[in-house]
């Protein structure tokens, strides 16, 4: 293989792909990047066999030909060059050569006959989503994914695909995150779970807001279409928690805030809260205040804001990583807090439309 490249262009490319190659594999081959020529063009694979990244860009073919190459070293090669072009040269042997004007470097790759392939996905259906949406979506849920849950499927984002409607669902053991949206889709209803980390690797690659995104679902994986990138992920199996049925129909206690108010003041708060230095925080509810408080081994803080209050007084534990990340995924002016005990779920809702929701689950003070 003899190609000649733009070098940020391909710096571009390796770098997003490289977001699919595996690290600290027992598999040398998994932690490279798979280069393949066309008749004008250089496609490159990353694939660690759970989320694939596949793109492409234009260069000049010298010689056909196909090779794996390290990807974290070729990155790091290719983030230091200075010059506007690079030439990236293999032989039989696998030696490869980097050189871009008076710079140089030889490195040994890996037969692209022992890359994994790609799955294949029969008779996919597909959604096509506008990229700011979709990334709005991914951004306001996937904080509530499970990390260390038992149940594997609660590691994703549940996507319920119905005629009008798209609705984006995250969950672990203490919280749960609803995202809904218009969706221009007339097909029937679907139901399918793509773990977090792939919708991440999926988040970063949106850079056109205005784009769509086109979502291919097969029995077992899934296709994001995104500009010049296809991501390849599998789709997690198992039974997703039916959260109907802990849904809250109606609330004993509701409170009107000001979501930067009350983002400061948790801040401000949670201060004396750290990973080895763990409370809750103390919400304090009258009349028309909230009074933010905790107390650690290492001191106290506390913190008042102003509140429109329905309902009785309330005294409620929280943490503190939970309301903020659930207040700063709202990102409206002023949000609904809704309370039923100090037991029971506190869920965080806009004011006029069911666009999001987030439920958390309180703890004992």
């Amino acid at each position: 293989m003899h190609i000649i490249c733009n070098t940020s262009e391909l710096t571009e490319a390796v770098l997003n792909a490289q977001m699919a190659a595996g690290t600290k594999t027992t598999s040398q081959i998994l932690e490279g990047l798979l280069f393949e020529t066309g008749e004008d063009s250089i496609k490159i694979t990353g694939y660690n066999q759970d989320i694939g990244i596949v793109t492409g860009i234009g260069a000049e073919i010298v010689e056909q030909g196909s090779i794996v190459i390290n990807a974290k070293i070729l990155g790091n090669i290719l983030r230091l060059l200075p010059y506007e072009r690079v030439i990236i040269k293999s032989d039989d042997r696998l030696r490869i050569q980097i050189e871009s004007a008076n710079i140089n470097y030889e490195l040994m790759g890996m037969s692209a006959k022992d890359y994994p392939e790609l799955p294949l996905m029969s008779d996919p259906s597909d959604i096509s989503v506008q990229g700011g949406v979709l990334k709005d979506m991914i951004r306001r849920t996937v904080f509530s994914a499970a990390v260390t849950d038992v149940k594997a499927v609660h590691k994703g984002i549940k996507f319920e695909v119905n005629p009008g409607e798209l609705v984006f669902v995250a969950i672990d053991s203490h919280r749960l995150a609803i995202r809904r949206e218009f969706l221009n889709y007339n097909g029937p209803k679907d139901e399918f779970v793509v773990p977090s980390d792939t919708m991440q690797q999926v988040q970063k690659l949106i850079t056109e807001d205005e784009e769509d995104v086109v979502i291919k679902r097969g029995r077992r994986d899934v296709q994001f279409i995104i500009g010049n990138y296809t991501v390849y992920s599998r789709l997690l199996d198992g039974e997703f928690m039916r959260y109907a049925s802990i849904l809250p129909s109606k609330y004993a206690l509701q409170v009107k805030i000001n979501t930067e108010e009350c983002i400061s003041a948790v801040e401000r708060t949670s201060v004396m809260i750290s990973d080895r230095i763990k409370a809750p925080l103390k919400l304090d509810i009258t009349d028309s205040t909230i009074n933010i408080s905790t107390e650690t081994e290492s001191g106290s803080s506390e913190n008042m804001i102003a509140c429109e209050k329905t309902g009785p007084d309330l005294v409620i534990g929280v943490q503190s990583r939970f309301i903020l990340d659930a207040l700063r995924a709202a990102s409206d002016e002023e949000v609904y807090i809704n309370f039923n005990g100090k037991i029971d779920p506190i869920c965080i809702m806009p004011l006029d439309n069911d666009s999001y929701f987030y439920l958390i689950l309180p703890v004992r003070l």
